[in-house]
């Protein structure tokens, strides 16, 4: 096979550590599984010493198919895996750990719950706050952060510290450990038993690890471990591709590998195969801004021939129309769907594309799960009151919303199925300023009624006084209210060009069908468009890629405030738009979920305004 000088020189590297910059389409996974079939073919290295860590289960498996079909189905001895995949192996000899051992997503949720309920916590979606402590846990674990100097983001830090303690107490009774605890049990393991530690060092004499720039810090702690005496590490990433900080990757620990191995080699695959040479002088060109970062120059084998496109839009809706009228010339031209990746920022942004997608028939698929807007606690709340002005006299119902604003009313007060309105009143006959609160409801609810889902949505946050909960909420939860107030304004907007409530809720029905099927869509329509977020579409690659919403606030997005945090947002970008082969089209608008917005500075950036 032929290389280039690059690749030739990191296929042909034998012993001591090395550095190995791959840039986008460069070749990296053959390079992996070359250099591997010559440490054995040429130097005699033993198949059953060698070890090939990547991040994901379906990576270590490509890779190993790759590499079997080079050398052969005898030559099975070399490991492949996931880290978790190996510190587990490592685990299991030392302990007896089985797979029954490790806990399940359902079994963490439901001890979570349990937790919880002994904790006076005002909770609107269990589920989410659930999800947050457990990636918070998990950050104390594959940081090495001390749990006194953590502060949660959920609660206080007695609260936290007392649910981190107790969810602990409950794994290590029922004698369970979460993926987490696979690398710290490994590291304290390698730490207290060196004569343990020293078998796999002599198991594993050389190391080479794909994707290095989203190790986090106790992946590569155990690491450094595993590889002395004979430091044969063999690392291969591209540090302008680190976007999983949020997951604990340090893009650092990769730039200061040449400090800790100074007598590292080091090599860069600086052709891309992939891209059209205008996608990658223009990602190249964006990137560049960045200052943590290796410097570096890539050429590419395709020639030039298609400018990066900037198309500006009014708003969402028109950039959908705009990029299906796009899809459908190209089907007519004789491309594919699968040849058309949409991506974006966050998993909320494309549920009106996805709408307008089944509206004209155009077949889909989703990277990873789209959250149903009509589905949040948020949107619940709002169809309760609908519900209640349609003629809903659940007790549940007003149990939902009868303090949302604050109306000071207590559950004790309703104690029939069925709720009416004068009896109520009478409960608070005494307190004559609560009562009078009732009767406000009672007159909210009547202007409900005459009233479309817009006008409603409206009256609801203004009217009433939704948005004033919704502030009070986000103060008392300690979280950003822009996130609560961007799922209403979508909400609010989604109801636009609705006339009824029946009307509005049909669309809802079958636009939560849609998404329900999407995933059997996946797996029966092999001919479809993808739609991903940035951070679940690296590693794939399109002939043609929309970046849809490239404005400030959104990419970067408004979280993003310190200048790593930039540097991350900026990353994310290159990533999504180094997936184009043959096109690339970025795209912003002038308005998004009914506020005005910038284009972003990374437009500008990159030279296309």
């Amino acid at each position: 096979m032929e290389y280039n000088h690059s690749q030739n020189t990191a296929v042909m590297h034998k012993d001591g550590p090395m550095l190995v910059l791959a840039g986008p389409g460069s070749g990296k996974t053959t390079v992996i599984t070359q250099r591997t079939r010559n440490l054995i073919r040429e130097h005699g290295v033993e198949p059953s010493h060698i070890l090939v860590i990547t991040f994901t289960r379906a990576a270590a498996q490509e890779m190993k198919q790759r590499f079997l079909q080079l050398m052969g189905e005898e030559h099975t001895k070399v490991t492949f895996g996931t880290f978790h995949a190996v510190f587990f192996l490592i685990l299991k000899m030392a302990y007896h750990y089985e797979s029954a051992n490790i806990i399940s997503e359902e079994e963490k949720y439901r001890i979570m719950r349990g937790i919880l309920s002994h904790f006076p916590l005002d909770v609107t979606d269990e589920q989410e706050c659930i999800a947050s402590l457990l990636e918070e846990i998990g950050r104390i674990k594959n940081e090495q952060i001390p749990l006194e100097h953590f502060y949660s983001a959920q609660c206080g830090e007695k609260v936290f510290r007392d649910i981190y303690t107790a969810y602990e107490k409950r794994l290590r009774e029922s004698r369970r450990i979460d993926f987490d605890d696979m690398l710290v049990y490994t590291y304290e393991l390698f730490r207290e038993r060196p004569d343990i530690l020293a078998l796999w060092q002599r198991k594993y004499q050389y190391i080479l690890i794909d994707e290095f720039q989203d190790i986090n810090r106790i992946q590569f702690a155990i690491i450094r471990m595993m590889a002395e005496p004979h430091r044969h590490l063999f690392i291969v990433g591209d540090d302008d591709q680190s976007i999983y900080r949020f997951r604990g990757s340090k893009p650092e620990l990769m730039l200061d590998f040449p400090k800790l191995y100074p007598d590292a080699a080091q090599v860069l695959l600086d052709v891309n195969y992939r891209s059209d040479g205008c996608i990658t002088q223009t990602a190249l060109r964006l990137i560049s801004h960045n200052k943590t970062r290796f410097p570096k120059t890539i050429a590419s084998v395709k020639k030039a021939e298609h400018p990066v496109r900037y198309l500006h839009f009014a708003g969402v809706r028109e950039e959908n129309l705009g990029i299906l009228k796009e899809l459908e010339n190209g089907r007519k031209q004789g491309s594919a769907y699968s040849d058309f990746a949409i991506l974006f920022r966050t998993n909320t942004q494309p549920g009106l594309l996805i709408e307008q997608l089944t509206e004209y028939n155009i077949p889909f698929h989703t990277r990873e799960r789209v959250p149903n807007l009509y589905e949040h606690w948020i949107a619940k709340d709002i169809f309760t009151y609908i519900r209640i002005a349609q003629g809903s006299r659940k007790r549940a119902d007003f149990l939902q919303i009868m303090n949302r604003p604050k109306r000071y009313l207590g559950r004790d007060s309703l104690t029939e199925p069925e709720v009416a309105f004068d009896v109520w009143e009478s409960f608070y006959r005494e307190q004559p300023w609560i009562a009078e609160r009732l009767e406000r409801l009672e007159y909210d609810i009547r202007q409900l009624q005459k009233m479309s889902p817009y006008a409603a949505v409206n009256y609801i946050r203004n009217g009433i006084g939704y948005d004033d909960f919704l502030k009070e909420y986000a103060d008392y939860r300690g979280i950003k209210e822009d996130e609560l107030f961007d799922t209403l304004e979508e909400l609010q907007t989604g109801a636009k060009g609705y006339k009824s409530y029946g009307e509005w809720e049909n669309h809802i029905r079958s636009y939560t069908k849609e998404l329900q099927q999407a995933a059997k869509k996946q797996s029966q329509n092999a001919d479809a468009v993808t739609l991903a977020t940035l951070h679940s579409a690296k590693g794939l690659e399109f002939e043609f890629v929309y970046l849809l919403d490239v404005n400030e606030g959104i990419l970067p997005y408004k979280k993003a405030v310190l200048e790593e945090d930039i540097e991350e947002e900026r990353r994310l970008l290159y990533v999504g738009m180094t997936r184009a082969k043959s096109r690339l089209t970025l795209c912003s608008v002038d308005s998004f979920r009914g506020k005005p917005v910038e284009p972003s500075r990374f437009l500008t950036e990159a030279g296309l305004r």
